[in-house]
């Protein structure tokens, strides 16, 4: 697939691979406020111009966890230009942040899947004379951390980890997983699977995933809420990153920020590529690079291939969307709400989260999303 339907995929691998490695620090906006990029690690550095926009005010948010630690690192560069522009994220899960963006409550959603054609209708009544729209902003992928003591280097496939999450696998020396892992040390041990309480985003991709790869073995439809049978439930990537930290034997998913900010190890998947793929971004930017756009107008949600075989391709992916009015946004909080956005999906942005363990966007697709956010009225 091509990120534009008249194509161009192999200027856009290039262009993510390079976004990943080493994105360009240029201004973003012409404000002569210079700040100061927080990374992951706390250190500083000396970070481009933010333009803070004609006026700034602050704003309400809610939605994906998998994005939460790249909203902190977002508006803290972004606050520290901007003074009187302060974010207010409150997490809470994709399905929640839809909701209360419908109804009014907030200035942005951050969801891991596109809006539905129901949502979209509901949001008309909030979007005055427009409706909502999905600019893809944040791009991850979701990591299989697990805590096997003495595996390092586990190796899972749809099939697998579908079963796995709907107990149909309950041993870590099941033989599906003893096949996948020639040599490793596999305990007989009861698996301790974990998933998400809350409507996830994150859920429904790793839903998709297994509608697509794990021939029939999940047979309930991609969801944000849980459908899987067994397992523990908590809430949001925190939540279920910090089960598997504290509990032996268990398994989970979650964005690969979380897997790093824990500590925790990142199951590699066997795609049928010639090898297994791991859990990079460099290797989750090669399967953006050829994702398609499927929105229409300003609307830019992406069809993502789950089922890539391709080498080098990690098919666990996701992309958090910022919901926003095309049209009918608060003239009061419009110009900081543009600011905010055009900051996040800046060179300078996609690398400070990058720096996480978050994927960089393509810059063909970072463009797009740029002119849609200057539109927004």
């Amino acid at each position: 697939m091509k990120l534009q339907r008249n194509g161009r995929s192999k200027a856009l691998a290039i262009g993510a691979m390079a976004l990943v490695s080493s994105l360009s620090l240029a201004a973003c906006g012409s404000d002569d406020n210079n700040t100061t990029a927080t990374g992951s690690n706390g250190s500083s550095s000396a970070a481009p111009a933010i333009d803070c926009g004609p006026k700034q005010a602050p704003l309400v948010s809610a939605g994906s966890t998998a994005q939460g630690n790249a909203i902190d690192i977002l508006k803290n560069n972004f606050g520290a230009a901007c003074k009187d522009t302060t974010i207010n994220y409150g997490g809470g899960g994709s399905g929640a942040g839809v909701q209360q963006f419908n109804q009014g409550k907030i200035q942005f959603a951050g969801s891991d899947s596109a809006l539905k054609p129901a949502e979209v209708d509901a949001s008309k009544a909030v979007c005055t004379g427009g409706q909502g729209i999905n600019l893809p902003v944040v791009a991850g992928l979701i990591s299989i951390v697990y805590n096997v003591e003495g595996v390092d280097n586990l190796v899972l496939d749809g099939p697998t980890i579908a079963k796995i999450f709907d107990s149909q696998i309950t041993k870590w020396n099941d033989a599906a997983i003893v096949a996948l892992n020639p040599g490793a040390k596999l305990p007989d041990a009861d698996i301790q699977a974990f998933h998400r309480t809350d409507d996830s985003g994150t859920t429904e991709n790793l839903t998709k995933y297994f509608a697509k790869t794990s021939a029939g073995a999940w047979s309930y439809p991609a969801s944000k809420a849980w459908a899987g049978k067994g397992g523990q439930g908590a809430s949001g990537s925190a939540g279920v990153s910090a089960q598997v930290k504290q509990v032996k034997n268990s398994v989970s998913y979650a964005e690969l920020s979380f897997a790093q900010t824990n500590n925790l190890k990142s199951a590699s998947i066997n795609t049928g590529a010639a090898k297994p793929v791991e859990a990079t971004a460099v290797n989750a930017a090669n399967t953006f690079a050829k994702a398609q756009i499927a929105g229409t107008g300003s609307d830019l949600a992406l069809t993502l291939d789950y089922a890539t075989k391709e080498e080098g391709s990690y098919p666990l992916v996701l992309v958090t969307y910022e919901i926003v009015c095309d049209k009918g946004n608060k003239a009061d909080t419009l110009d900081a709400l543009k600011a905010f956005l055009t900051y996040s999906i800046s060179d300078a942005g996609q690398k400070a989260i990058g720096d996480a363990g978050y994927v960089p966007l393509p810059k063909e697709l970072t463009g797009k999303v740029t002119a849609a956010v200057k539109a927004l009225a």
